[in-house]
């Protein structure tokens, strides 16, 4: 009977140790984030400048105030490069990042109230129909993926204008498709980048935009040079020609859009 009973309080101290290690695991374990992706058109400098003192002067510190950590906000690189899509008008894009879902709506009802940026952000957000500070606001909402739920700001160290963030949208024809790329990204791809150097600030699934199925990651190189070299590495790494001529991840995406860019000197990514 002793030994029994000894026997059932192992047991049960055993049970209980398991279940507080998975609990502990589980609380370890960050949650995906949602990032936010605005991207302004503008048709002239003058948009631009206005735009830049807004986002510099008034949104930035306004987002810091309600809650949110560092944003990123880039825009195109002059003459881009190979493969990659010149813009045919000025674009800035702001890199919004968001611990939940839930976050976005409290911010954004936050920033609705923020007596200071309504005052700071005046001339942006009571721009007349006649003079306004952008020809057209893009947004894309997405949600990063398991094998990276968090973005890191990369740590470069060359002068802030001849960095290169490197954004990248792949549109696949189906959603199985599109989830089959996921899947390659979390099964290995990423691995790759990351042995290799290429300063991964985020991947994400697009929850919400113009072009779906889809999704978005930015690398990041110290400049130009860097970036062509970080490429042919990729292309060349046995790990990735075994990868990329697996059956099971054929035709898993449609059509790839490359965006190359600088951060801007406010930027904080």
């Amino acid at each position: 009977m002793y030994f029994q009973k000894r026997k059932g309080s192992f047991l049960l101290l055993l049970v209980a140790f398991f279940s507080f290690a998975c609990a502990v695991q589980v609380m370890a374990a960050p949650k995906r984030e949602f990032y936010q992706l605005k991207i302004y058109h503008l048709k002239d400098q003058s948009q631009e400048d206005r735009l830049d003192s807004f986002l510099k002067n008034a949104y930035l510190p306004a987002l810091h105030r309600a809650g949110i950590g560092k944003v990123g906000v880039f825009k195109p690189v002059a003459g881009q490069g190979a493969n990659a899509a010149a813009p045919t008008e000025k674009l800035v894009y702001v890199f919004v990042p968001f611990t939940s879902s839930e976050q976005i709506f409290k911010v954004e009802e936050g920033l609705a109230k923020d007596k200071q940026l309504a005052t700071t952000g005046k001339d942006y957000l009571e721009a007349t129909h006649d003079k306004p500070v952008y020809q057209r606001l893009e947004v894309v909402l997405m949600q990063a993926f398991t094998g990276k739920p968090v973005f890191t700001a990369p740590t470069l160290k060359s002068p802030t204008a001849e960095r290169v963030y490197e954004l990248r949208s792949y549109e696949a024809a189906t959603e199985k498709l599109h989830e089959n790329k996921i899947a390659m990204f979390n099964n290995g791809e990423m691995e790759i980048f990351q042995r290799l150097g290429f300063n991964p600030v985020f991947y994400a699934q697009v929850k919400a935009g113009s072009k779906m199925p889809n999704l978005m990651y930015m690398t990041s190189f110290e400049n130009r040079e860097s970036r062509e070299e970080k490429w042919k590495a990729f292309g060349a790494d046995p790990a990735w020609k075994k990868m990329s001529a697996d059956s099971q991840y054929a035709n898993n995406f449609l059509h790839a859009d490359i965006y190359l860019l600088h951060p801007t000197a406010y930027s904080e990514i």
